[in-house]
């Protein structure tokens, strides 16, 4: 669509707004709605809470008197839902209180809203316009619609190194990389997923607790890639399963007997098939995409993020790079795994930021 530079305006404070949501609604969509009247914003919503109260409906009230919204235009980053759900059509709302015009960012490919919101928006006699800042409004979503589009959820991968790229000396010593500015990032975006993936390797070197602190919106489920159930009884994961979820992802190659005292102590339990004699990474994926999961963080050891990366499952990466140098021809790299052959099938980074946090840098970026 032809928009004028008001409309630009309007549609990236709601896209703004929807960013807002983000860790509070999944599975549901991150969606902003501003509500305009003679050149003035007169009504300002998000979507908050997942069963909640959908943007258009926080925009219109608050709006306050709804004559304040007849006539008025509604922009909003993803096209309203016209079906009944944890909450009525917002379409009904709309057109009920009057608005004149709806600018739609793009289109919501949920199968139960699908053009038919707009669809029924026109039938109505209002003007609705899509397109408006409709890349922005996909990455915005890239999570929301991944799991749509594959039944799988959109995996971030993250990682400390040093300036010479190790996550680990050659004595496997890993505390601490990166400064306390760096973690901060990371207990955030731990709040705001529905899962933490590491594996045996890490869990047993480092005894993790993998929970955030502070907690997010989220209490993510921590899960542990370990084909034989090896998991320690007296591990802090084990000890506190009873109060934010573990999930051991194993293989045929676990022994009952072990996977009967991870779940006595309130573990659970998921076998897949094996590639090379891991857990196989699609397979685990799909059963997370099965459970609703719309955000996974990967946070290694370098094999994990090998497996994940020879799967072509990383969406998004968060690294950080301290100012220090570790050497050592066997300390760990990142990644592991099988690698690419050529530069030319590099994983390549979009959208990518540097920011200094603290005395690290920090990387971040989206898949090409």
């Amino acid at each position: 669509m032809t928009a004028d530079s008001d409309d630009v305006r309007w549609m990236q404070r709601a896209l703004e707004l929807a960013e807002r949501g983000r860790g509070a609604v999944e599975p549901n969509p991150l969606v902003g709605a501003v509500l305009v009247r003679d050149g003035a914003s007169v009504g300002e919503g998000w979507h908050q809470q997942f069963g909640g109260p959908h943007a258009e409906i926080h925009a219109l009230g608050a709006a306050g008197d709804l004559d304040r919204a007849r006539g008025g235009t509604m922009y909003v980053t993803l096209e309203p839902c016209s079906h009944t759900g944890k909450t009525p059509p917002c379409t009904d709302a709309l057109i009920q209180a009057g608005i004149a015009r709806i600018v739609v960012a793009m289109e919501d490919p949920f199968p139960a809203v699908a053009g038919k919101g707009i669809a029924a928006l026109r039938a109505a006699g209002i003007t609705v316009e899509v397109g408006l800042e409709a890349d922005r409004a996909r990455r915005l979503n890239a999570p929301y619609l991944k799991l749509l589009a594959t039944g799988m959820p959109y995996v971030h991968a993250k990682w400390a190194m040093t300036l010479d790229g190790k996550i680990a000396t050659r004595t496997r010593d890993s505390r601490w990389i990166s400064g306390p500015e760096s973690l901060k990032i990371v207990h955030d975006l731990r709040g705001r997923v529905d899962a933490i993936i590491v594996g045996i390797g890490t869990a047993l070197a480092d005894d993790p607790m993998l929970t955030a602190r502070p907690p997010g919106p989220r209490t993510p489920t921590r899960i542990i890639l370990d084909s034989s159930a090896r998991l320690p009884l007296g591990s802090q994961l084990v000890r506190t399963a009873a109060q934010v979820p573990v999930l051991v992802a194993t293989t045929n190659q676990a022994t009952a007997e072990r996977k009967r005292w991870l779940e006595s102590h309130g573990c659970r339990l998921l076998e897949l098939p094996a590639d090379d004699d891991r857990p196989t990474i699609e397979a685990l994926l799909r059963d997370l995409g099965e459970q609703r999961m719309t955000n996974v963080l990967v946070e290694g050891g370098s094999q994990v993020l090998g497996s994940f990366l020879d799967a072509h499952q990383i969406d998004e990466v968060h690294a950080f790079i301290a100012p220090i140098l570790a050497g050592g021809t066997d300390a760990v790299t990142p990644i592991a795994g099988n690698g690419i052959e050529r530069i030319a099938a590099a994983y390549r980074l979009d959208e990518c930021s540097i920011t200094m946090c603290g005395r690290d840098i920090y990387v971040h970026g989206r898949r090409v």
